[in-house]
Formats: structure tokens, C-alpha cells, sequence
């Protein structure tokens, strides 16, 4: 009987004419306390005590981030920064804030784009405008692609790091042939034609060769190690000109 009581306990009292249970009572009870619950800030996403921004209806996005138009890329960063970390939280005045700041980068990408086209269009002019002699010496020029360019910028630069560190047991010779070949064989492949890589190889090797004897000698003492000869200094003269012949040349 005390079982039976204890699992669905029940109270009757004369007054009210009815059965109280007293599971019934616990639920309404617990309704009350989730109907009177008070919310806080973090449970609504737009008010409480999130600070908004007060700037969020300005239609300038410098004047929205609080810097002035000649201002650097740090600083433009620096006042995103600040701004989303004050006031956080806050879903409209995070937006208002990332909107201006991307305003403004694609204005200062834009910016550089049509710099980067009027260069190109000055530069194309003038070239126009030049005297006729200028027009055929730079029809033999060319600019390769960045990655050809390094290439061939490394391997000249490995031959002049050799002949350097071969200097004290012998002279260059060996590695100015090896230049020289591979200028002509860079050359061959762009140019389809042997004679005249043979004809630009060889005439950028005497080019070097003759500026390196009379610009070495002129050069101080003091700005050349001890140890280097004078066919060592022109031997790396020449690697700039094969490099310059291999890679520009048409």
C-alpha cells in the first residue's frame, strides 16, 4: 500500500472537493518558471547590451571605417580590425563594417589595374613615337616569361658561382665554353635557326669579353677580392651578356 502511494502520490482535501496530483502540480510549476524566465543579451542577436554601430548608414565606406582616403593599407586593416573586434556580436554592424572595407579594396584594385594600363599604354606610345633606329633595335628584343627568365638567371649565375669557386686551381675557360653552349642551344630553341644562335652567341661572348677588359681595370681595387684575376672578372662580365643574348634576344 505504501508502494502504491509512493509511485503516483495523491492528496484529497475536503476544501477543494478534488484529487490534487501531484505530478500535474510539478508541470505547471515548471511552466510558470519557463514563461517567466528572463532572457539575456546573448539570446537576441540584434539588441540587449550589444553595441551597435553607429556608422552603418554612412555611405562613404573611409568615413564608415573612420580613415581618411590617403590612408595606407595598414591602417584601412588596423580599423577593420578594431571596429569587428568592439563590436562583435553584433551581426548588421559586422556586415556594415566588412562591407566598407571591401569597398574599398576593389576601389584601390581597380585603381592599380587602370595604372597598370595606362603604363602599358605610355610605354606603347613612346615606343611609337620613336626615332626609326629605335624601333629596329627593339624589334630584336623580347620578354620571355618570368619562369624562363629564372631559369636561365640561375643557371648563368651557378657557372659565374664555379668559375669563382675554381679560381685558385684554374681559369674559367671551361665554364665560359659551357655558357656559351647552352646560350646557343637556348637560342637554337626559340630561334630555329643554328646559324643565327651560333651568330648571336659567339657576338654576345666577344661583346663581353672586350667590355669586361676594359671595364675591369677601371674598377678600385678595393671592391674586388685579392684572389681575382683579371680573366676571372671578365669571365662573369661575359655570363651577364650570354644571359642577356639568351634570354631578350629575338
Amino acid at each position: 500500500m505504501a508502494s502504491i502511494c509512493l509511485s503516483n502520490p495523491t492528496f484529497a482535501t475536503p476544501f477543494l472537493g478534488k484529487k490534487i496530483s501531484f505530478r500535474e502540480n510539478s508541470k505547471k510549476t515548471y511552466a510558470f518558471v519557463q514563461l517567466g524566465r528572463t532572457r539575456c543579451a546573448v539570446d537576441t542577436p540584434f539588441g540587449g547590451n550589444v553595441p551597435t554601430f553607429p556608422r552603418t548608414r554612412v555611405w562613404d565606406p573611409y568615413k564608415r571605417l573612420g580613415v581618411s582616403p590617403d590612408a595606407s593599407e595598414e591602417e584601412i586593416w588596423g580599423s577593420r580590425n578594431f571596429l569587428l573586434q568592439q563590436y562583435s556580436g553584433h551581426e548588421r554592424s559586422e556586415e556594415s563594417i566588412e562591407a566598407a572595407f571591401e569597398k574599398i579594396l576593389m576601389t584601390s584594385f581597380q585603381q592599380r589595374k587602370k595604372t597598370k594600363i595606362n603604363l602599358k599604354t605610355k610605354l606603347k606610345k613612346q615606343v611609337e613615337e620613336s626615332p626609326p633606329w629605335v624601333k629596329n633595335l627593339l624589334s630584336f628584343v623580347e620578354l620571355p616569361p618570368v619562369d624562363v627568365i629564372l631559369r636561365r638567371l640561375f643557371l648563368f649565375a651557378f657557372m659565374a658561382g664555379w668559375s669563382i669557386m675554381n679560381s685558385a686551381e684554374a681559369g674559367p675557360a671551361f665554364q665560359v665554353a659551357i655558357s656559351l653552349a647552352a646560350c646557343i642551344y637556348f637560342l637554337n630553341e626559340k630561334t630555329k635557326s643554328l646559324g643565327r644562335a651560333f651568330l648571336i652567341g659567339f657576338g654576345a661572348l666577344v661583346t663581353g669579353w672586350v667590355c669586361g677588359s676594359i671595364l675591369v681595370p677601371n674598377i678600385p681595387s678595393i671592391l674586388l677580392h685579392p684572389t681575382w684575376t683579371l680573366e676571372l672578372v671578365t669571365s662573369l662580365v661575359v655570363y651577364v651578356f650570354l644571359f642577356l643574348g639568351c634570354t631578350f634576344l629575338k
